[in-house]
């Protein structure tokens, strides 16, 4: 029920950019009580900014704090994270973006003695409590909200890499091609797509139809693409390996 309502109080502050307590509670059938301590919660990821009485949806609030994005449809991303572990080939070097979902496949595979390279702080501290692994974090500009180095001099960086592996996800898939919210994302995702000789995208049924702004690469593009589920009605996949 708590993620239930703060979806809807970002639901809301994207429509209306800002709301205050008593409109959030009269809407939700809470008291302001519980609204404020919601809002707090976000607050504290990144989500939202507090404001008198209120909240509203921060400048770069189209990036998404990884923390809730985490707990966020986190049985789906289990589920595609489960079905692509089986297909992954042998490998010496991967590298795994910042998104939740690729790090819960990451976290199930064996990474002992292998190359990997992160922008993703979360990422880099959950893989550091395994042993054996050669592990490269990626410097640049953090976002205070996403947790992970971008920018032009990260995108740099891996220029100097050649990859067995990518592991990576998107904000959004729309007419069979992954898009990203931010220009650096789509731009840092696909210098590593470049750079990498198999490229597989694991994603939940949540980001059909999503929003998203920069076209990072066609479905087809990538090697496989592991899902929960793929919705009906959605176009343009014919071309696409799905597991």
């Amino acid at each position: 029920m708590q993620n239930e309502r703060q979806n809807a109080i970002l639901q809301a502050l994207k429509e209306n950019k800002s709301a205050n307590v008593a409109e959030l509670a009269r809407k939700l059938y809470v008291s302001e009580a519980t609204i404020r301590r919601d809002l707090a919660q976000m607050e504290s990821m990144g989500l939202i900014e507090r404001t008198h009485g209120g909240a509203l949806l921060p400048e770069n609030s189209e990036e998404i704090s990884i923390f809730f994005r985490m707990e966020k449809n986190a049985r789906e991303k289990e589920k595609a994270a489960t079905k692509a572990l089986p297909h992954i080939p042998y490998f010496k070097s991967v590298f795994i973006d910042s998104s939740s979902t690729a790090l819960a496949l990451a976290e199930r595979m064996d990474l002992n003695h292998k190359t990997v390279v992160t922008n993703n702080l979360q990422t880099a501290i959950q893989l550091s409590k395994k042993p054996n692994i050669n592990l490269i974090l990626l410097g640049g500009n953090v976002a205070y909200n996403t947790i992970s180095a971008t920018g032009s001099w990260t995108t740099r960086q891996l220029s100097d890499f050649s990859f067995d592996l990518m592991l990576s996800s998107c904000a959004s898939v729309q007419d069979g091609a992954a898009y990203e919210r931010s220009l650096d994302q789509k731009e840092l995702k696909r210098m590593a797509f470049k750079k990498s000789k198999m490229r597989v995208l694991v994603i939940d049924h949540t980001k059909f139809g999503a929003h998203g702004t920069y076209k990072l690469a066609d479905l087809a593009e990538y090697d496989f693409v592991v899902t929960d589920q793929i919705p009906d009605g959605v176009e343009g996949l014919e071309n696409v390996k799905f597991l």
